[in-house]
Formats: C-alpha cells, sequence, structure tokens
C-alpha cells in the first residue's frame, strides 16, 4: 500500500498532467487558428448543428448562454460566424458559420474542452458527482471557491455577474431577447 507521502506525489503530479494537456491544447489552437479554445469549440458546435440557437450552443459546450454571446461577439467581429433572425419569429436568433469559418473547421485541431466533455459524458451519475465533490475540495483547498471561473487562456469568463451587462449590449444590437437566454 502506497503510504501517504506517495499518494499526494501521485496527486500533485495528475493535477501537473491536467494543466499541461489543457495548456497545450490552448497553445496549438492558438497557434494554428488564432483563436481561443472556447470560440473553436463553439464554432465546431455550430459547424454540426447549423443554424443553431445562442442556447444551444451553450446547452452543447456547457457554458452560460451570455458567456457564449461573448465568444459569438468575437467570432462576428473576425467574419468567421454570422446570426441572423428566423424569418417566422423575429425573437428567435440563430447562428451559422460564415465560408471563413467554415474553411478554418476543416483544418483545426481538436479542442481539449471538447475532450473532456465527450469523457465526462460517458460517466455515470455517480461518477459525475464524485468528481465534483473532489474538484470542489480540492478548490476549497486552494482558497478557490470565490475566483471566477475563467475560460482557458480567454477572456472570457463563465459568470452570472456578466448576464446583465453582455445581455444589455446584445439587446442594444437588437439581437437577442429573454426568449433566447
Amino acid at each position: 500500500m502506497a503510504d501517504q507521502s506517495q499518494v499526494m506525489s501521485d496527486i500533485l503530479d495528475n493535477i501537473r498532467r491536467v494543466f499541461q494537456i489543457l495548456n497545450e491544447h490552448s497553445e496549438k489552437v492558438e497557434r494554428e487558428t488564432g483563436l481561443t479554445s472556447p470560440q473553436l469549440w463553439t464554432m465546431k458546435v455550430i459547424a454540426e448543428e447549423a443554424p443553431i440557437r445562442v442556447d444551444d450552443i451553450a446547452r452543447r459546450i456547457y457554458l452560460h448562454p451570455v458567456t457564449v454571446i461573448g465568444i459569438l461577439d468575437k467570432l462576428e467581429s473576425k467574419g468567421l460566424v454570422v446570426i441572423k433572425r428566423s424569418w417566422w419569429n423575429r425573437r428567435v436568433v440563430f447562428v451559422e458559420l460564415t465560408d471563413a469559418g467554415n474553411k478554418m473547421i476543416e483544418s483545426a485541431p481538436e479542442v481539449a474542452q471538447g475532450l473532456l466533455i465527450s469523457g465526462l459524458e460517458k460517466l455515470s451519475y455517480g461518477g459525475l458527482i464524485e468528481i465534483n465533490y473532489r474538484l470542489n475540495k480540492l478548490v476549497e483547498i486552494l482558497g478557490a471557491t470565490e475566483i471566477p471561473p475563467k475560460l482557458i487562456r480567454s477572456p472570457e469568463v463563465n459568470l452570472r455577474e456578466e448576464i446583465q451587462r453582455r445581455s444589455e449590449s446584445w439587446n442594444q444590437r437588437d439581437w437577442l431577447t429573454e426568449s433566447n437566454l
């Protein structure tokens, strides 16, 4: 049986591995595409299901819709996505990739968050609860419970305090209504 020192060493090594793979994947995405991992991940979801609503994107990538709005703003400014109102209900907004966005997706690398999500989705509910409990303990140990959950190598924060500011921004652009949040 391993002693406490060996178990602690294994824990630290596993944490290092997680950070290493997330950082390496994110750097590769940025180097090859000029996008952050969350931006590319969002584009991949759009490519799979376009046209797609903002809240459907958010559900697929486990982010708050307002966080997704911030990502879409950046992608739109780069000419990679187009946001369109539905013709049958002006309150419904759909997102699609532009030709440039589709071209980028063809050769884009895998996103670490996508790998993580696909692995987590295969676990039982009990397994997810156990991982969540243990990660919460780790966050408590580090004194990080109040730190906003910033996305990897991205300025985006998956935090509800951003909701009002971002939704006001989108409402001013007359794109988003409460039905899309």
